[in-house]
């Protein structure tokens, strides 16, 4: 199934499912009980929103050996964690603003978890049962900022810095799907996911040994190598093989 959060014409956003390019309401929520309803508004029609609302949003540095090399940096021994705020989502088809901070923003396309129930010390062995689906990324980097201020809160937490979409497909394999990312038609990433140095499983126990995962919580897993610089007027495509295709607009932030 295809989860979505929508808009409507002029109705208050809420989720849905998508069945053959056809939207139906969903009373209740995907992190609990729900019932879903007719999908018959055309998919076209409707405004696609960030699909989930998280509390907060764990990102994997360096979980592709060829990303790290392309920075000089080692691959880790452990994971490398860190945390987006809730401010920085966007959804599909919303801009991806560029600080005037910064002269080097990039573009990170992640293959991205979303937690579908409450854990902590999650097992690798059991670490599906937590998982609502997956969804498609875009970890936007100021390159310039992460190098210079030696730690990376500032640099990855600008608003509008954290899309993903276009739906949570929780029936998608990650084992081996093929991500790209294209600017403005020309080809900046490709790897297949069978690259990361820690799986899923292993990322979401090492992640919840150390906080608590509650339902929505996102958990970008890592970008492959070739992340270049954005610049105002591009458009921005992030795909994973099987899963969507997740489009944003770029344009210099105006004060």
């Amino acid at each position: 199934m295809r989860i979505v959060r929508y808009q409507y014409r002029n109705e208050a956003p809420r989720y849905g499912w998508v069945l053959d390019e056809q939207v139906g309401p969903m009373e209740g929520s995907p992190f609990g009980e729900y019932r879903r309803m007719k999908a018959e508004i055309p998919l076209e029609e409707v405004r696609l929103l960030a699909p989930c609302q998280p509390s907060k949003i764990v990102c994997v540095g360096r979980n592709y050996a060829e990303h790290a090399r392309e920075h000089e940096a080692e691959v880790p021994k452990v994971p490398l964690i860190f945390l987006k705020p809730p401010s920085s989502v966007i959804g599909p088809g919303e801009t991806i603003l560029l600080p005037p901070q910064s002269r080097q923003v990039e573009h990170e396309a992640e293959l991205v978890v979303v937690i579908g129930k409450r854990g902590r010390h999650i097992t690798p062995e059991t670490a599906r049962e937590y998982i609502l689906g997956y969804t498609v990324g875009n970890d936007v980097t100021a390159r310039d900022l992460q190098r210079s201020d030696g730690q990376w809160t500032r640099a990855k937490g600008f608003d509008t810095f954290c899309a993903f979409g276009p739906w949570i497909d929780t029936e998608f394999d990650p084992s081996d799907a093929l991500v790209t990312c294209r600017v403005s038609g020309q080809p900046r990433q490709m790897a297949s996911t069978r690259d990361m140095v820690f799986d899923v499983n292993t990322l979401i126990a090492f992640v919840s040994s150390v906080m608590t995962l509650e339902p929505g919580d996102l958990l970008f897993t890592g970008t492959p190598a070739g992340v270049g610089i954005l610049k105002d007027g591009d458009e921005v495509v992030c795909e994973i093989e099987g899963l969507g295709r997740l489009v944003n607009p770029v344009r210099a932030e105006v004060k």
